[in-house]
């Protein structure tokens, strides 16, 4: 069977298009640079490069993977330093070490998941999950879906929990997108998705789907997946129209752009 190069993910649906109320900072270049760019070595860098929000969201997956290694821990006086020294928070910065205690802390007063029948438990720096290839008419794609945790309700519902941290508000459409691997994965169990900050303790409400909305997201991503090839081969035949191709839209957003160092389109003031 040849190999399907056509996917999708979550991540690429927010480079098509942000959550509602945020359309102001959509910026379509940023796609052009994190996808068709990737391979250059200034944007490689960028890339590589992990962010204070990336590193924290990281390490707070790791911390709840840690913490649920070895149950007996939540007994444990020094559960905090353990924790802390297995995550090595002395190499991190004042910022990213305090949050992330924090985070520990407050998982160790509400452990959400302590009592429940855990499925899968990522630690976040697994890579890519496995595709899964899906036929929308005559169209075949990858869909990637990094689930953090998934468990098993009583009623044996799975239930997939994704984990936050910082202050964005929960995206409806990520939900939607676990629902739909779900259904491939898992397609003899009901199954609903939440979303839990772990730094605000605040939890969504569960979040279901009929199978006519997961058809309907799965033409979306299909159709995000075929344009996203179709942009790729504009560009690598007219690579010198690149802003012809992924447009930008500079301004506030390129404040939080990771590639606003080499985009000549940035603006100084809102870096």
């Amino acid at each position: 069977m040849k190999k399907i190069w056509n996917f999708a993910s979550y991540n690429l649906l927010s480079l098509f298009s942000p959550p509602v109320g945020l359309e102001h900072l959509h910026c379509d270049m940023k796609r052009g640079f994190a996808k068709a760019r990737k391979r250059e070595p200034e944007v490689a860098a960028l890339l590589d490069k992990d962010n204070t929000a990336q590193t924290i969201g990281l390490l707070a997956q790791k911390a709840v993977y840690e913490i649920h290694q070895d149950f007996s821990v939540f007994s444990q006086k020094d559960a905090l330093n353990r924790i802390v020294n297995i995550l090595q928070l002395n190499k991190e910065s004042d910022l990213v070490r305090e949050r992330v205690i924090n985070i520990i802390e407050n998982y160790f007063e509400n452990p959400i998941l302590l009592s429940k029948k855990i499925i899968k438990l990522s630690r976040g720096d697994e890579g890519f999950p496995e595709p899964i290839l899906i036929q929308q008419g005559n169209y075949l794609f990858n869909l990637y879906a990094a689930i953090d945790c998934i468990f098993l309700e009583e009623n044996k519902t799975l239930h997939i929990l994704d984990f936050k941290t910082g202050k964005s508000d929960f995206d409806r459409r990520q939900a939607y997108i676990y629902l739909l691997a779900a259904s491939y994965l898992y397609p003899e169990n009901k199954a609903v998705a939440s979303f839990y900050n772990l730094e605000t303790c605040k939890q969504s409400k569960k979040i279901t789907a009929t199978p006519e909305t997961l058809e309907s997201f799965q033409i979306t991503m299909s159709r995000i997946a075929k344009q996203h090839q179709k942009d790729l081969q504009r560009y690598r035949q007219k690579s010198d129209y690149f802003q012809d191709v992924f447009p930008q839209n500079p301004g506030i957003s390129c404040r939080f752009c990771p590639f606003s160092s080499i985009c000549k389109f940035a603006i100084e003031g809102a870096v």
